[in-house]
C-alpha cells in the first residue's frame, strides 16, 4: 500500500509562501527523488497553477539545465489530481480535476496503488489532509531566510489535537536548507479542524 507524503517549503518563522524558497540544484534532485517513488501527485489549486505555469514547458525545453530538467520531465508525465472548487478545466497532461477533498478516493488510491501519493506544497490542502490523520510522511523543508509575513503553514485549517511526530531523517543542503521528515505518533482523529470556516466534518473539504 502506498503512503501519503507531504514535501513543503516552509521558513523558521512559519511562512510557506512560494516566493520564500531556495530553488537550487540540491532542492530539485531532492525533489526528482520523491516523484521517483511516487505514482500520483496532489495539488491544491494555487500550487497547481503556479506548476502548471512553469514546469510543462520546461520539460520541453532542451536547454532547461539538469536537474531542473528530470524534475520537469518526472512531474509532467505522473498522474497528478488538483482539488479546487473554482477551477473548470486543467490543460496540463495527465491531470484529472477534483472538485471537494475526496478521501475515499484518496484512500481507494493509497490502497491499491504500489507507490506513494505526493503533495507539494499546496498548504491548504496539506493542512486539510492532515486534520483528517490522512498525512503519512511530511516533509519540511526548512529555508534559510525569515520573510516575516505571508501566508502561514496550517492558519487555514488549525488542529484542535495535539499532533505528536517522530523525527525519521534530516538533510542539509549546501544553500543552508534543511529537510526534516516527520511520521505522525498518533493519527488526528477526521473531522476535528478548528476555525471561522470549518464548524464540522462536513464543511472540510473545501480547497478553492
Amino acid at each position: 500500500m502506498g503512503k501519503l507524503i507531504a514535501s513543503i517549503n516552509t521558513t523558521p518563522d512559519g511562512f510557506c509562501g512560494h516566493t520564500s524558497v531556495v530553488a537550487d540544484d540540491a532542492c530539485h534532485q531532492f525533489a526528482s527523488d520523491l516523484l521517483r517513488l511516487s505514482g500520483t501527485v496532489l495539488f491544491g489549486r494555487v500550487t497547481y497553477q503556479l506548476f502548471e505555469s512553469y514546469w510543462p514547458a520546461a520539460a520541453k525545453n532542451n536547454t532547461t539545465p539538469e536537474p531542473m530538467l528530470a524534475f520537469a520531465r518526472s512531474i509532467d508525465a505522473i498522474d497528478k489530481i488538483v482539488f479546487s472548487t473554482t477551477l473548470t478545466e486543467v490543460k496540463w497532461n495527465h491531470t484529472t480535476l477534483l472538485g471537494d477533498i475526496d478521501l475515499e478516493a484518496i484512500t481507494k488510491i493509497k490502497k491499491t496503488s504500489g507507490k506513494d501519493l505526493l503533495i507539494f506544497g499546496s498548504p491548504t490542502l496539506v493542512s486539510e489532509l492532515t486534520a483528517f490523520g490522512m498525512i503519512d510522511t511530511f516533509y519540511f523543508s526548512i529555508q534559510p531566510l525569515m520573510p516575516g509575513n505571508g501566508k502561514r503553514l496550517f492558519e487555514s485549517a488549525g488542529l484542535d489535537k495535539k499532533c505528536n511526530l517522530r523525527l525519521k531523517d534530516a538533510k542539509t543542503f549546501p544553500s543552508g536548507v534543511v529537510v526534516l521528515c516527520y511520521q505522525p505518533v498518533g493519527k488526528t482523529l477526521p473531522g476535528t479542524l478548528k476555525g471561522p470556516n470549518h464548524t464540522g466534518p462536513e464543511n472540510n473539504k473545501h480547497v478553492k
